[in-house]
């Protein structure tokens, strides 16, 4: 949570010319600090990406053995069930760091570029300045990219026995060079920037074409219908990409090599198949429908709680 917004009175400093009986009357300045309803929107994003990936775990590792093996969901969940219980939570540390920052970037630096277009930038329309916003917000999220790359270490099996935990598998990547943490950065921004400017041109739309409610819980139904479609919709569309960034950055060391050439890999090995290339979206398409339902819902209800506003935009 945000720091209390505090005032620190600076008393005035007298000099040597001040006269006994005539006090001069010194500007009462104080130091404002940051206004604490500035944080709102990083503080609702982070919120509502840390209830998200709490609860939707367990999916994402099954979907992320579907990406890099192409493999059906009945072998990948026999994968995780051969693992054991203990390990389904094995990794769940980097991205409750990453997605809980990312989120919290997401939209609050969103609302920060936005704020800015529409002051220097007024005569732009409205969608362009979102789209704007939203794909510099998408780039800014980037910089957390090696928590996300620890990740895809850390879920794969044959990892297992060579990173203990997070901090371990950040250790053993430095020596290889501050690069290797960014190993995949292409597909990122690819995937990033795209992703947001729809999201966020599109979220408040799909909201009002719902019906309208008077309840509380119907408010919250809408926000979570739209999140949800929108979630689907992009992480649909965006499924090649991740299927790339995750054999990129399966790799520890060697050559980096592009995000053109590791597609036409995986796509020569999955037999110039567009259907093999897109194998676990029917997963990852449950999954975002309900990450980005709940992501959106509760982000809206924290910041109707932190603001006694409406968040969206």
């Amino acid at each position: 949570m945000p720091e209390e917004m505090m005032d620190h009175e600076v008393k005035p400093i007298h000099g040597g010319n001040y006269t006994r009986g005539h006090e001069q009357s010194a500007p009462n300045f104080r130091v404002r600090l940051q206004d604490p309803a500035e944080y709102t929107e990083f503080a609702s994003g982070w919120g509502a990406a840390f209830i998200n990936i709490t609860v939707t775990f367990p999916l994402n590792k099954t979907i992320f053995r579907q990406q890099l093996h192409g493999i059906r969901i009945e072998d990948a969940i026999r994968q995780l069930q051969k693992d054991g219980v203990l390990n389904i939570y094995r990794g769940l540390l980097p991205p409750l760091i990453q997605k809980t920052a990312s989120m919290a970037i997401m939209f609050g630096t969103y609302d920060k570029y936005l704020k800015f277009f529409k002051r220097e930038a007024s005569a732009l329309p409205l969608v362009i300045q979102q789209s704007s916003a939203a794909v510099l917000a998408g780039c800014t999220e980037a910089a957390l990219l090696p928590f996300e790359r620890v990740q895809v270490l850390l879920q794969h099996r044959h990892y297992d026995k060579y990173f203990t935990n997070t901090l371990h598998a950040f250790k053993e990547l430095s020596p290889h060079g501050i690069r290797e943490y960014y190993r995949g950065l292409t597909a990122v921004l690819m995937r990033n920037g795209p992703s947001n400017a729809i999201f966020f041109t599109l979220r408040n739309p799909i909201k009002e074409v719902l019906p309208e409610t008077e309840s509380y819980v119907g408010d919250v139904a809408r926000h979570f219908f739209s999140g949800a479609v929108l979630g689907a919709m992009i992480s649909t569309m965006a499924y090649p990409i991740n299927v790339v960034k995750t054999r990129m950055q399966i790799h520890i060391g060697g050559d980096f090599l592009s995000f053109k050439t590791i597609f036409w890999t995986i796509f020569h090995e999955r037999k110039r198949s567009w259907r093999k290339m897109f194998r676990g979206v029917h997963l990852n398409y449950t999954r975002s429908l309900l990450s980005w339902g709940i992501i959106n819902a509760t982000y809206e209800m924290l910041k109707e709680f932190l603001t006694n506003e409406p968040g969206d935009k």
